[in-house]
């Protein structure tokens, strides 16, 4: 949580206040404190949980190279995209904000392909290719592709209609309503399931039953890929993804700064017209004149921090209203002559024949452009899946994803892997889970309410971004317009954030603009189809 502080003291004074706080040492923290030095705003003081900065862009040690150190993997994000990454939007022009009916046409330059700040700190990372797969049942190798194709043309079809729902303000419907309609009905076909699955699922955290709104998951689809580019790259630097992150902190912090506060552990924050005094688990309080809580929709949601006084109920059936997904990546690495998966592929889909989501996306790391000769694989649950598998222990975890390994690839050829781990992050009591979600029947009205502050209390982070929800890219940019909001409140020029008292089923055309966080076009397609 960045906070906006006088020099004074960075700490526990409750008669002098700061002028900046920032809880939180994500990519919106840094971001916000970024876009704050940049406005020449220098005392802010940011409050970290963690005895690092990075959130949810989180890595860790894992397994053993030939030389005996360890491999770096990434246990949350783990993606980017082409320049929509992290870079500061170079201007609000050169994204065209009409509202249209048909695709807007913007051509890219070939220096605007590639994620900025990824592309600044020479983050490794290698082309993720969907259609480098491979598909398997409970008997082994069978070949179900062909799904992928009757998948495509039907959200083809949901994509259109989303489009009509959104500029001719009709009623919000569920992607499972909209793929129904569109002809994809996967009834009990446990490969259309597991197709399904990859296509859909397996980006948003949430199946497409009854979880997941057509108008807002095609909104953020298009606005992010279509925007820029199809292409997305997984990051496999061995320095950690969220190297980017510090080299941007490291830009306007020092080393052991003062002005950040790694293993603090908020538990108050009273906000008032007047400012905002912070408490923390360790008896410290910190005041300041403005402050932006940069906590995911998890910890909002499970009260681990309380508010005095208590949130509006306006701002609290806002924060309720939003779904928290889970991704949980399970890792196993295998002696590297035992390898028995063909490594040329990248990944592996499994229709189970009992449950849908059990296991059903596995990840090469063994291959070309990645980690070769690493005996790395791992596999994606979401949802109710996370749930159950994060609460069990390793070793029952273990047993089922080695069944599920020898029902693909066969009982001998798999041999007990030499490594196994996976988080947990619907336990982790400063994330409660990994991205946000939008249900249906949801609108900008109810967003804007996550999003809007209460007093000198702001909100931001990847949750409160309306176009760019669940992405990094969607983090970073509310990183950066909270903190511009604020700068302007410590000039005097001080609006606030719309919020909405009483609320409307459906999004009217109008409200599709900058105020409710609506900011480029989400029909532009740069020449994709």
């Amino acid at each position: 949580m960045p906070v906006a502080e006088e020099p004074a003291s960075p700490y526990s004074d409750p008669g002098g206040p700061d002028r900046f706080k920032c809880s939180g040492g994500g990519t919106t923290g840094i971001s916000a404190a970024k876009t704050l030095s940049d406005a020449s705003v220098t005392d802010f003081l940011i409050v970290e949980y963690q005895g690092q900065i990075g959130g949810r862009v989180a890595h860790t040690q894992f397994g053993t190279k030939p030389d005996g150190t360890p491999f770096t993997v990434e246990l949350g994000a783990n993606w980017k995209g082409p320049r929509v990454g992290y870079a500061a939007r170079t201007g609000e022009s050169d994204l065209d904000t009409r509202r249209s009916s048909v695709p807007i046409v913007h051509p890219l330059t070939e220096g605007e392909v590639e994620s900025e700040q990824t592309k600044k700190y020479n983050v490794t990372n290698t082309y993720s290719n969907y259609s480098s797969i491979q598909t398997f049942n409970e008997t082994g190798a069978v070949d179900y592709t062909d799904l992928g194709d009757e998948f495509e043309a039907a959200y083809s079809t949901l994509e259109q209609d989303a489009g009509y729902i959104l500029s001719q303000n009709l009623q919000d419907r569920s992607v499972r309503s909209g793929l129904s309609l569109a002809g994809w009905k996967p009834g009990q076909n446990k490969a259309a399931q597991a197709v399904e699955f990859f296509e859909f699922d397996f980006e948003y955290a949430f199946s497409p039953v009854e979880q997941s709104s057509q108008e807002f998951s095609i909104v953020n689809f298009n606005a992010t890929f279509y925007q820029w580019s199809e292409e997305n790259n997984y990051v496999w630097d061995q320095r950690g993804f969220n190297t980017f992150i510090q080299g941007e902190a490291s830009t306007f912090l020092a080393e052991d700064d003062k002005g950040l506060l790694l293993n603090t552990i908020v538990t108050n924050i009273s906000y008032s017209e007047h400012g905002v005094t912070i408490y923390n688990e360790d008896g410290s309080c910190i005041c300041a004149e403005y402050a932006i809580c940069t906590f995911s929709l998890g910890v909002l949601q499970n009260g681990a921090v309380t508010f005095t006084p208590d949130l509006p109920s306006w701002k609290q059936e806002g924060i309720e209203t939003f779904q928290m997904g889970t991704y949980t990546k399970i890792f196993l690495q295998f002696p590297p002559d035992k390898v028995f998966w063909n490594t040329s592929y990248q990944f592996f889909l499994y229709a189970d024949p009992y449950a849908r989501g059990y296991f059903p996306v596995w990840q090469s790391l063994d291959g070309p452009g990645f980690l070769p000769g690493s005996g790395i694989i791992f596999v994606t649950v979401l949802h109710e899946q996370s749930y159950r598998v994060e609460s069990q222990d390793d070793r029952e975890t273990k047993e089922e994803v080695l069944a599920v390994l020898r029902k693909m690839f066969g009982a001998a050829n798999v041999p007990e892997p030499i490594a196994f781990m996976y988080p947990r992050w619907t336990l982790e009591p400063w994330a409660y889970g990994s991205y946000s979600n939008w249900p249906p029947g949801t609108t900008l009205e109810m967003h804007q309410n996550l999003r809007a502050n209460v007093g000198r209390l702001y909100f931001a982070g990847e949750a409160t971004s309306a176009e760019y929800f669940g992405f990094l890219h969607g983090a970073y940019f509310e990183g950066q317009t909270v903190a511009k909001g604020i700068a302007a409140c410590l000039e005097g020029n001080c609006t606030g954030e719309v919020k909405y008292e009483t609320l409307h089923g459906t999004t009217d055309p109008d409200e599709y603009n900058a105020a409710n966080g609506w900011e480029v076009t989400s029909f532009q397609t740069n020449g994709f189809e």
